[in-house]
């Protein structure tokens, strides 16, 4: 053992965390939560998850339909940003119009 065990260990025993387990240290910050927050925020809201409900279609049907993955169907209802052309294929897997785009998946920047 090193110097530095037998000091974590008497700390240890004392009921006292040494210094480099101090909650909020910096090496021990939780960036899970910045990560999911700054998802969150790059989020847009759309109606894809209403309308396929609506078309009393499941996430699997709708990601068959479109040759799509089930995750991506997912991101894209949670409002991540997705291409164009996923857009069109769930679109006409919803048997939508091109010109339904807005309704479903908001306006563009």
């Amino acid at each position: 053992m090193g110097a530095g065990a037998s000091v974590d260990a008497e700390a240890e025993t004392e009921g006292v965390r040494p210094a480099r387990y101090v909650a909020g240290h910096a090496d021990h910050t939780d960036h899970g939560a910045a990560r999911a927050k700054s998802k969150k925020s790059l989020a847009k809201t759309n109606r894809l998850r209403e309308t396929r409900i609506e078309k009393m279609m499941s996430k699997a049907e709708l990601a068959r339909r479109a040759n799509l993955s089930v995750l991506t169907i997912d991101r894209v209802e949670k409002g991540l940003g997705c291409r164009m052309d996923t857009k069109r294929k769930i679109l006409e897997a919803l048997g939508l119009s091109l010109a339904d785009r807005v309704r479903v998946f908001g306006e563009e920047e």
